[in-house]
């Protein structure tokens, strides 16, 4: 691979090519190997996503106009997604009619970071406006101003969730690096960070995806399940927050999380990381928990390859190696472009799609953007501001 040359000739020409709704606005993601649209719900997510990815590339790769009107494209469509409670919804229609509507702040999230990188890029305040708005309602959503319906009922099983505080780290992360914006959302970044590494999710073994609200482990399918590409997210999220801001504790614990977490999900027989698995090795409850996803072999490459330059030690190359090598072989369609999304645990393709509700221009066109900085300035620094 070859990072920056990939990204502009390939990655995110597949997306602007295929994706770009310049009628209504907005992004498709239920593409086929090919490109074609083959299903034209529309996932909010993606919406965010999308707009931070087109608006990340111009600012950090090339000044390409075909970048920013993208970005601006995908921007004006936000407001159809945004309910009147200020909620956004989980997907809608081509044209922007609610479909679906889920407990989950993530839509906001990642309409935040968009947003936060468009003014970036455009330096438009009514932008800015959209990003603080996005993200408020997100963190009234995680401190619980605003009321969720909870996944399971909290009288019966006393629980927490990992994910939603690392998004909101990676989400204060972006919106700190506005100018002006340093100290409040520092400080958020600071209670996320204190929350991931004290509320019970990290233990000797693992870390975990859910806990009880005083951070005891939960014997049960849910409580023991490790999803890899989530830790080993969390602990580049972890490890740059420490690089950046001095706080050589975070970096330690984020190694010990990588070092943890390499051999519970590392596939010995085949390569490539899994999905899911038990902690105590019993049955996990997920049908795909074998399967290998395009999305976690990125976190685990970034992961890897930023303990290497930062600490110089050869089993961190030696693992981000056999990973670049492994996506290449495996998930890179030279033919099509972009990558294959699903493999089996054999790593033949399980669906050519790509991309749906799920996959869509972000994991991978962050890769290639967080490794061509890295190739370039050898850190993360640079990506971070």
């Amino acid at each position: 691979m070859n990072y920056r040359k990939d990204l502009v000739e390939n990655i995110l020409p597949f997306w602007l090519k295929n994706s770009i709704d310049y009628e209504n606005g907005g992004i498709y993601t239920c593409l086929d190997r090919e490109g074609n649209i083959y299903g034209t719900d529309k996932s909010v997510w993606f919406q965010g996503r999308a707009l931070w990815v087109f608006s990340k590339a111009y600012n950090l790769i090339e000044k390409n106009e075909e970048y920013l009107k993208a970005a601006k494209t995908i921007y004006s469509f936000l407001p159809k997604c945004t309910d009147t409670d200020g909620r956004m919804f989980f997907t809608v229609t081509a044209d922007g009619r609610e479909l679906q509507k889920r407990r989950y702040y993530f839509s906001e999230t990642f309409a935040a970071i968009g947003c936060a990188e468009l003014y970036k890029a455009t330096g438009d305040k009514e932008v800015l406006k959209s990003a603080e708005k996005y993200f408020t309602v997100a963190y009234e959503c995680f401190t619980g101003i605003r009321k969720n319906q909870p996944k399971i009922n909290p009288d019966n099983i006393d629980s927490k969730a990992l994910s939603p505080v690392m998004i909101m780290l990676a989400t204060a992360q972006v919106m700190r690096s506005v100018d002006g914006l340093y100290d409040k959302y520092n400080k958020i970044c600071g209670e996320c960070l204190s929350e991931i590494l004290n509320g019970g999710y990290l233990t000797e073994r693992a870390l975990l995806e859910s806990v009880t609200k005083k951070g005891e482990f939960i014997n049960s399918p849910n409580g023991r399940i490790v999803n890899p590409g989530h830790s080993l997210e969390a602990a580049w999220f972890i490890m740059a927050e420490g690089l950046v801001t001095g706080n050589d504790d975070a970096v330690n614990i984020a190694k010990h999380i990588i070092d943890i977490t390499l051999p519970l999900g590392w596939d010995k027989k085949n390569g490539g990381i899994i999905a899911f698995t038990d902690l105590e090795g019993k049955p996990p409850v997920q049908l795909e928990w074998d399967m290998k996803l395009w999305w976690p072999q990125c976190e685990a490459m970034i992961a890897a390859r930023l303990a290497y330059l930062h600490f110089k030690e050869e089993k961190y190359n030696d693992v981000y190696l056999q990973l670049k090598e492994y996506c290449e072989k495996y998930f890179c369609d030279d033919e099509c472009g972009e990558w294959y999304g699903y493999l089996h645990y054999d790593n033949t393709v399980s669906t050519t799609l790509k991309g749906n509700i799920f996959k869509g221009p972000f994991h991978i066109p962050r890769l290639y953007m967080i490794m061509a900085s890295m190739d370039e300035t050898d850190g993360i620094t640079e990506y971070m501001k």
